[in-house]
């Protein structure tokens, strides 16, 4: 079953109307369904379908073995004898002669990293053949793909000898709610919200781990499946992944990672979490982290004068690897002894807490459905990012302002609270006036609270009017 990525599928559809081939890159996170986008495209459009995969990284790895893996793939799906080369160009020589002029045919070389890591020179063979072979082809799309976005960035889009060559750039990010809601086929209509958003706030939108769930399954039994057993998919899958993307050089990444799961921190704080020094170094470390789909990096504009903010601050944006790393991680001892084989995880200290920053983080990620339900109507939004303004304190704490999600139009400042709870009484609305008369607005510009909440809201909020919009999270589910 396919699900989703319908815009995606009717924009690959409109290069067939090309008199011309098309060299097409997509980048994201490992899972996210990237080669799988393609691979239901051919089948929908395509008479011609070639795919050829990146061998894992390894530690006897080596260009050779590349192309050994490239030829083999090639012979396997089209035929022609299993030539040896020891080059690039030689290689997609071959691909060239596979191709048939009569057919609409997609090609995917997929994790091209992982192919081209060993030749500095592969970019410039790739650029020659597409020069000398595949632009004679007039039916044909070619994929290069992968999940080490910065690599593709640095040697095929930030390369001069591409320029004006590629038709798109594609980069893959999360399901939205309303497709992720899809896997649990007609159960969602009668499964309770929150079990549905407690199983998102693990999983994020990845397509590869929402395949996963067991839609039979409470929402504390599919995490723990997944998540506490040793032989989880969620368990296993960070390690894995991570390897696969950033090859030996993890450590430090992950540091960086840990250090982010409990808020947005700048370049400069991570540094000082770390005790690192703030340079070129931490700067490409974040950024790849950033292009791996991990990060963002969020500048949004200072509400008191309009303008940029001075530092941006980096964000856990993938729902996954935070929860691993503030819940997997620390039980990893009790998993491989078999403690969580017939517990329940939600008697695990803190275990509303952390759904309650996972849920926030879900909300914050899924901002074009939230959109819509503000009433901006035809406001440009200027920002839209978590606000966090903190100092320290004399008792060596912090203080100041954290806004949940902070969205900012000319004339309005949307402050955003979101809340996971079993009760949300009218509380709330002391707790959101405060931030409010703290937030520094320049003059003309107006507050309004918003509230988007999982759980039970007591009527009295609803009838005292405080909030300009109210969100049940359902809706953003599209139920």
């Amino acid at each position: 079953m396919f699900i989703g990525r319908t815009e995606y599928l009717d924009d690959l559809c409109s290069l067939w109307k090309k008199r011309a081939p098309s060299f097409v890159a997509c980048r994201g996170r490992r899972r996210i369904g990237k080669s799988t986008l393609f691979r239901e495209f051919a089948k929908r459009t395509a008479q011609d379908y070639i795919e050829i995969e990146g061998l894992p990284p390894s530690k006897f790895m080596d260009n050779q073995q590349q192309l050994d893996g490239f030829m083999e793939a090639l012979a396997s799906q089209t035929g022609m004898p299993c030539g040896k080369v020891d080059n690039w160009y030689a290689a997609f020589h071959w691909l060239d002669r596979a191709i048939d002029d009569r057919k609409r045919t997609v090609v995917l070389l997929d994790e091209i990293s992982w192919m081209g890591s060993f030749d500095k020179n592969f970019p410039g063979r790739l650029r020659s053949a597409w020069e000398t072979f595949f632009h004679r082809h007039e039916k044909l799309i070619l994929v290069i793909c992968g999940s080490a976005s910065a690599w593709i960035k640095e040697n095929i889009l930030d390369n001069t000898g591409f320029a004006g060559r590629l038709s798109r750039d594609y980069v893959l990010t999360e399901l939205p709610l309303s497709d992720c809601i899809r896997f649990w086929g007609k159960a969602a209509e009668r499964i309770e919200t929150r079990e549905i958003l407690d199983v998102l706030s693990v999983t994020g939108g990845v397509p590869r781990y929402l395949e996963e769930v067991d839609p039979g399954l409470s929402a504390d039994e599919n995490i723990r499946r997944l998540c506490f057993l040793e032989e989880g998919v969620l368990y296993k899958d960070f390690d894995a992944m991570f390897a696969e993307v950033f090859g030996g050089d993890t450590v430090e990444r992950r540091r960086i990672l840990e250090c982010l799961t409990d808020g947005p921190r700048s370049a400069v704080e991570v540094a000082e979490q770390l005790k690192i020094e703030n340079n070129g170094h931490l700067s490409a470390q974040l950024r790849s982290l950033e292009e791996a789909g991990l990060l963002s990096s969020d500048v949004g504009k200072n509400p008191a004068t309009g303008k940029d903010a001075r530092i941006s601050k980096y964000r856990m944006r993938d729902n996954y690897v935070r929860f691993y790393l503030r819940y997997i991680a620390p039980h990893q001892t009790e998993i491989k002894v078999g403690s969580f084989r017939f517990s329940s995880v939600s008697m695990l200290p803190g275990w509303n807490a952390i759904l309650g920053l996972q849920f926030e983080n879900l909300v914050v990620n899924n901002l074009p459905a939230l959109v819509p339900l503000l009433g901006i109507g035809s406001g440009v939004i200027l920002s839209a990012a978590p606000y966090r303004n903190m100092r320290k304190a004399a008792d060596g704490g912090t203080r100041g302002l954290q806004i949940d999600l902070l969205i900012q139009t000319a004339r309005t400042a949307y402050v955003v609270e979101i809340k996971r709870k079993r009760y949300i009484d009218e509380s709330v609305e002391n707790e959101v006036e405060h931030k409010v008369r703290l937030l520094p607005l320049r003059k003309g510009v107006s507050a309004r609270p918003v509230l988007v909440y999982d759980g039970e809201l007591d009527p009295v909020v609803l009838g005292n009017g405080y909030f300009d919009a109210v969100i049940p999270a359902r809706r953003l589910l599209g139920l």
